[in-house]
């Protein structure tokens, strides 16, 4: 495309000012949009809150009248939790959930009950998953030689020789994105907004972090930040003295930051669209790149003021996103967009077609040849620095489409997936998979009854077999719906699988082959348990019934043998008593119901 040419901008403090000779993009310049101004409102005296919609509002209270103070007996609104009452008898106990009262009998058996907590602890070892299915730009290598990404609140560091991880677990909500300092050992990740364990609201938050200690060095943007921390980058001119920051704000606001003060130096906003990624020029830090939904936006930072021109596409089609972006080894800027072109940003404009579908991942090598990554067609392709096809591979379809690419050592590539797995690898030789995990939520998950295996499943339809010691995926399997929960035989040989429509299956654990199975009404299952001899399994539907299935030829055959009614409400847990007499469940209503199983049929339930 052609290009206007711009005087030099002014270089912020403490940046050089001197600039490398680099083209200008074909630029338009366009002022950062604001929000209309609002009319201040005349403050209202003794004006009231603001009323729930579900709840008929609150009459004022004349103060001439001041209410008279509630009777003792009465329940107090704003009353802190009630505590548990024991009853005269001392047989039960009344408890108060979520504002109900709940009876709860005391077992037999308390005598000599010691309440206080054991000694041990528990400690993080393993994460079993990455975070690619909707992120970007979330895979790098550290100077240790671990690769690091996130998934979760998690940040994991895997040091893939020697089957080790270690974890960040300093952010209060899922990780949303990832930064590596030019220094290969300072590392900033951004998290979302959230709530903390009493429902109160959690502000969106950077951490600058040493990758070595695991220490936190700088909080940035404490109640800056509006939903989340969409995008960040480190500057590499100046040895990475600023961060700048991108969050998830209706319009997307844009800061640049102190790495070392924590403090903010410039901040605009940025488009009311989605941005993708944010980049410094790597030879000048007074220019920045943002790119996502229908833009591309060149930045010239000086001071306090961010100023942006927008990439003009001139006689090419504007694409609907720019996926991704890299700088040349020329000093270009070069785009992915989601029409499967790489975009050369040049006096003299090249649009080179690269893949069927969105191109996700752009990453510069060492020797200055340049990779792109097809979600489509899911491949891996290299191109020489002046965008010839010089070499390509293609991902298996079971692993997805390609999310993100970094470098490893010598001719290892590292490959993240948008079904959340990483591959490792050479163009010339495949690549194969060093970290898996599920692309949806997990519900049900079962340990081996003697082995250092577990089960998951979850609604991405797939059950999935885990060795614990090797910390791998021992096999996989897509079943025809949501999984949502499992159990063991205690043989270990088969398992048992609840679905969302009803239905049961029961697999062999070796050769995954289907060997009973059944439905049982037309809610969605919650829980399956055998008991502990494996002569019975309970079934717990949200219909509000448990059903009984006696086992026999060591959990490949099933006759129906009760049900367990009385619940008020869905099915979320039972249990077996050691003998296998008796069931214990719990339903959504908190109740608390005994069931006994005996050789004449089930016995009713006592509610507790």
């Amino acid at each position: 495309p052609p290009y206007t040419s711009t005087p030099p901008p002014q270089t912020p403090p403490n940046i050089p000012s001197t600039t490398p000779k680099l083209p200008q993009p074909p630029l338009h310049p366009k002022t950062a949009p604001h929000a209309p101004p609002t009319d201040p409102k005349p403050a209202t005296p003794q004006s009231p809150p603001p009323q729930n919609p579900k709840t008929p509002p609150t009459p004022p209270i004349p103060p001439q009248s001041p209410p008279p103070p509630p009777p003792t007996d009465a329940p107090l609104l704003c009353s802190r939790p009630k505590e548990p009452i024991m009853s005269p008898e001392g047989v039960s106990v009344k408890m108060f959930l979520r504002g109900r009262p709940i009876t709860m009998y005391v077992p037999s058996g308390h005598v000599g009950f010691r309440p206080e907590l054991p000694p041990e602890r528990l400690q993080l070892d393993w994460v079993y998953g990455y975070r690619g299915r909707d992120s970007r730009s979330n895979l790098h290598v550290l100077g240790s030689g671990e690769l690091i990404y996130f998934i979760a609140c998690v940040v994991v560091l895997l040091h893939v020789p020697l089957r080790r991880q270690r974890h960040y677990l300093r952010h209060s909500d899922c990780v949303r994105c990832l930064a590596v300092h030019p220094d290969r050992l300072r590392v900033a990740t951004g998290q979302a907004a959230g709530v903390d364990k009493d429902g109160k609201p959690l502000q969106p938050v950077v951490h600058i972090w040493d990758s070595a200690t695991l220490l936190t060095l700088q909080q940035i943007g404490l109640g800056s930040f509006e939903r989340g921390v969409g995008s960040l980058a480190f500057s590499c001119a100046d040895q990475g003295s600023y961060l700048c920051v991108v969050d998830d704000s209706n319009e997307h606001m844009m800061s640049v930051w102190d790495c070392a003060r924590g403090t903010k130096l410039a901040e605009v906003k940025s488009t009311n669209e989605s941005v993708l990624s944010v980049e410094f020029n790597p030879q000048d830090s007074s220019s920045i790149i943002t790119s996502g939904k229908s833009h591309v936006y060149f930045w010239t930072w000086s001071g306090a003021t961010l100023t942006k021109k927008q990439g003009i596409f001139g006689k090419y089609k504007k694409p609907k996103f720019i996926q991704c972006f890299v700088f040349d080894a020329a000093g270009d800027v070069l785009t992915g967009d989601s029409e499967g072109n790489i975009l050369t940003w040049t006096r003299i404009g090249q649009q080179t077609r690269a893949h069927e579908g969105s191109v996700f991942a752009l990453c510069r090598r060492r020797d200055g040849t340049v990779l792109s990554g097809g979600g489509k067609d899911r491949r891996v392709l290299s191109w020489s620095p002046a965008l010839s096809l010089l070499q390509e591979a293609e991902i298996p379809e079971r692993f997805g489409a390609v999310r993100t690419i970094a470098e490893g050592p010598g001719e290892e590539l590292l490959v993240g997936t948008t079904r959340n797995a990483l591959l490792r690898g050479t163009l010339s030789g495949g690549f194969t998979a060093i970290v898996q995990g599920h692309t949806d939520e997990v519900w049900g998950l079962a340990t081996h009854p003697t082995r250092c295996l577990f089960l998951t499943c979850g609604h991405d339809r797939q059950l999935c077999l885990w060795d614990g010691q090797e910390h791998a995926l021992a096999w996989s399997l897509a079943l025809e719906d949501t999984g949502l929960c499992a159990d063991f035989h205690p043989g270990g040989q088969v398992v048992v699988v609840g679905l969302l429509t009803g239905r049961w299956v029961v697999l062999d654990t070796e050769t995954q082959q289907p060997l009973a199975g059944g439905s049982d009404g037309n809610e969605q299952l919650s829980v399956v348990r055998f008991s502990p001899d494996g002569a019975f399994l309970a079934i717990g539907s949200h219909d509000n019934v448990i059903y009984i299935y006696s086992v026999t030829e060591e959990g490949r055959r099933y006759n129906r043998f009760g049900r367990c009614t009385g619940h008020s409400s869905f099915i979320t847990h039972l249990d077996w008593s050691k003998d296998g007499h008796f069931i214990m469940s719990n339903s959504g209503d908190y109740e608390i119901l005994y069931c006994e199983c005996k050789a004449g049929g089930v016995g009713g339930g006592g509610k507790r």
